[in-house]
Parts: C-alpha cells; structure tokens; sequence
C-alpha cells in the first residue's frame, strides 16, 4: 500500500532462468541451452548435413545407375535401382580420364612437397627476429595480399621462363600460400626460444635446428597446412586452362570442366564397346558423374586422417602473429 501510494513502480517479475542467471553471474551464451534452443539446433545441423550429403548421394547413385534408370528418372537418380559399373569401366579403360588422374595425382604430389619444402623454409626464416631482410621480406610477402599482378603479368612469366605445356606451370605459379605462411610462422613463433638456444649452444645450425628440434614439434600445422597445398593442386583447373593445350596433359579438374560445359564425354560415341563387363557405352549423364566421383574421393579418404591436427594446427598457428 505504502509503494502504491507513493507512486513507485512495482518490481519486475523475473522467470526462474533469469534468476539463475543473475546468481551465476555468466553472460548469457555461457548458460547451458534451453530445450527448445538444442532442438533448433538438431534441426540446423540435420538440414546442413542433408544439403552436403543428398547431391553426393544424387552424384554417386547416377554415376551407377543404367541408361533406363536414368531415362525413367529424368535427369540425377535419387533411389538406386539396378548397379551398372559401365561408366566406371570406361573412364579407367586406359583413355583420357586415366591419364589425367595420373597427372593430377603427379602435380598434387609434386606441387605438395615443393611447396610444404618452400613454405617451411620462408616461415622459418621470417619467424627469427634477427635474420637479414625479416622486415622486408615479412611486407614483401604480405602485399600480395592487396595487390595480384593480374592474369597477363602471370602469363607472360610463366611463357618466358619456358614452362608453357610444362607440369611446373600447374606447380610453380601457385609455389606458395601467403595465408599458409602467415600461420606456419606464427606457429614456429611460439617454439620456446630456450630450446632454440640449447641447440645452439650444443653446435647446432639453423637447418639442423629446424629439422630436428622445430619440425617435430609443428606436425600438426605441417599436417593441415600440407592437406590444404593438396586439395588445392588437386582440386585447381584454371592454371591448365591458361598454360596447357595438350589435351594428353590435361589434369582431372580441366577433363571434367570441359566435359560438364562443352557437353564433351569420354568414349561415348553411341556403339558398343568390347570392354569386361559392359554390353555398350554408358550414358553421357553417368560418365560425367562419375568423373565427379573420381575428383572427389581422394579430398574424402585423406581428410578424416589429418582432421584431428585442426583445431591444434590452425587455430594455434594463428593465436600469435
């Protein structure tokens, strides 16, 4: 009556997990989630899986399935019928696929070592304070951030020293991730300096100290960052669409872009074929698919086995700059 009288508000009325909030003192995305917040979550996550694994699931079924299926069906099968390897057969019957699995699988290897061998070499030098040129060649590296010398520059380049129609133009042009650097130096930056300076002192020079001492400490950066070098050699096309023209060099990438945009398909030409285990040439739309299959599955089988070196790869990588 008194608080009425005078003309004071009555209190808030407070819910019980206001209460508890207010007790312990944590802002409000540190409480444990409500249940109508882990459902929303559940429903996310479940929609996010589906949109990445239903087209995998499209691609893989067509890729396997027979002409009728696939004429039944209209266009990607969604609910596999009948098996049919046909279009795998011909893809690996010795034509152009297997030669530009070979070579992509000769450019990720290649490509991955010499640019893991550079990399570590410029991280190492750039992560000691004391070496020649650090600061110059710390801005150097990261103005290609802002600035790209554009397609021309990089064409002439590459034609003038020769590499034209050359593996080494799908390898050296893309030699080193400046991102890739950056979180390779900031992890050899967080090695203790004490370890650094025993070696020393036990004789030690700097190439024996990164091989021995820095290295096995930094197999989880190494890891994550080697695993993006090779996604990306093999995953890249465009470096073949401006340097090679030799059909018989093209890399997987390159095969399937002009299959999937010109409407090009390996070995179809509408007659049988005298290849185990298929009666006639498999359909355009199967081929393609499973060329797509094929791109996909190496990125797939080496994932899971560097996956655990993340989160202790990248994010402490980049904890220090």
């Amino acid at each position: 009556m008194t608080a009425q009288l005078s003309g004071a508000a009555p209190a808030p009325v407070r819910s019980g997990a206001d209460r508890r909030r207010r007790r312990s003192g944590r802002p409000a995305w540190e409480e444990p989630p409500t249940a109508a917040g882990t459902l929303a979550k559940a429903v996310l996550l479940t929609l996010l899986v589906a949109a990445v694994l239903v087209p995998l699931w499209a691609v893989l079924v067509t890729s396997l399935a027979s002409r009728d299926t696939i004429d039944t069906a209209g266009g990607m099968v969604m609910v596999p019928r009948e098996i049919d390897p046909s279009a795998y057969v011909t893809i690996f019957s010795g034509g152009q696929i297997s030669r530009a699995v070979w070579i992509s699988t000769l450019v990720t290897v290649l490509g991955t070592t010499v640019s893991l061998v550079l990399t570590v070499l410029a991280a190492y030098g750039l992560s000691r304070p004391g070496s020649v040129g650090h600061r110059g060649l710390l801005f150097f590296f990261l103005l290609t951030f802002l600035i790209f010398p554009g397609l021309v520059p990089s064409y002439l380049v590459v034609t003038g020293f020769g590499l034209k129609d050359s593996i080494w133009s799908l390898v050296l042009p893309s030699a080193i991730s400046v991102f890739n650097l950056v979180v390779i130096r900031a992890f050899f930056m967080n090695v203790p300096g004490e370890l650094l300076d025993s070696a020393r002192i036990d004789g030690a020079g700097e190439l024996h100290i990164l091989l021995r001492v820095v290295l096995p400490l930094s197999k989880a950066v190494i890891a994550v960052v080697g695993l993006f070098y090779a996604v990306g050699y093999w995953n890249a096309y465009f470096n073949a669409v401006l340097y090679i023209d030799d059909n018989d060099k093209f890399p997987i990438q390159r095969v399937l872009q002009s299959y999937i945009l010109a409407g090009q398909s390996p070995n179809v030409s509408g007659a049988a074929v005298s290849l185990p285990g298929v009666t006639a040439y498999p359909p355009t739309l199967a081929v393609k698919m499973a060329v797509v299959v094929v791109t996909v599955i190496p990125a797939v089988v080496v994932y899971p086995f560097v996956q655990r070196h993340f989160t202790k790869g990248v994010i402490t990588g980049a904890v220090k700059g």
